[in-house]
């Protein structure tokens, strides 16, 4: 007998708000057998599977890992070899922090044919749905996306700060915990201490919130305000961009997009 082997989808949910996954990401969602999702992505698109598809929750939280990254590897190829369509569904895009990489590379081990489905990363919609250009005519011509999750500590693992500075936007990614680290490494690299710094937590979602600060005082502000992951935080003058007004739209204009 041979054995028909599936295919493994890797789809980016986009940045929260379910109508930021793409087009293609909602049709493979509807025509998976098996969806293996994680912890931040949008939970009304999985009212969009057919009703006998497999759902799995393989979501990561800090300080507990319900299922390791091997586990995850694990159930795509044991799926996959049941002849499967298998959606791989993360928050964002794969490939920005969510070791897709790792997940490829065990399903090409099997020889599973794996396609990555790219999603909006909240690393630029975070920002801009506060009203904050990652980059902007004379006053942003570059910007960098970072992982709040690596300790300046780590030696060779480590950020270089001191190139860091000089890039006109730095977007943190996964950085609550670490933000009073990072933006101290910052400062002690050369940046300068009045730098605007805004935070968004769950953006782009209806109940997201904006804290606007300075470097040297975001992660006390942060922490004022009781701000948690998930969360964005955007060192740069860019930050002083953020309109609040854009969380609180009229009725009538927010039922339009």
């Amino acid at each position: 007998m041979i054995c028909r082997r599936g295919i493994i989808y890797l789809v980016g949910a986009g940045p929260g708000d379910p109508d930021l996954i793409t087009v293609r990401g909602m049709r493979l969602i509807q025509q998976a057998d098996t969806i293996i999702h994680d912890r931040l992505i949008p939970a009304e698109v999985l009212e969009w599977a057919r009703p006998e598809a497999l759902l799995i929750d393989v979501g990561k939280y800090p300080d507990h890992h319900r299922v390791s990254q091997a586990e995850i590897n694990q159930l795509l190829v044991t799926h996959g070899m049941k002849g499967e369509i298998v959606v791989r569904l993360k928050g964002g895009d794969p490939f920005v922090f969510g070791r897709a990489q790792e997940e490829i590379d065990a399903c090409g081990a099997q020889s599973l044919p794996c396609v990555v489905v790219p999603g909006v990363s909240s690393c630029i919609a975070g920002p801009a749905s506060v009203g904050i250009p990652v980059t902007s005519r004379g006053v942003a011509r570059s910007f960098a996306v970072l992982t709040g999750h690596t300790d300046p500590n780590l030696g060779k693992h480590s950020f270089d700060f001191g190139s860091l500075v000089n890039i006109d936007t730095l977007v943190l990614m996964m950085a609550c915990r670490n933000l009073p680290i990072i933006t101290g490494a910052l400062i002690e690299a050369g940046m300068d201490p009045a730098t605007p710094a805004a935070s968004i937590e769950r953006a782009t979602q209806s109940d997201q919130r904006v804290t606007a600060a300075t470097v040297a005082t975001i992660a006390e502000q942060v922490a004022a305000v009781r701000m948690k992951s998930p969360m964005i935080t955007v060192i740069g003058h860019v930050a002083t961009q953020v309109n609040q007004d854009l969380l609180h739209l009229p009725e009538e204009i927010a039922s339009l997009i």
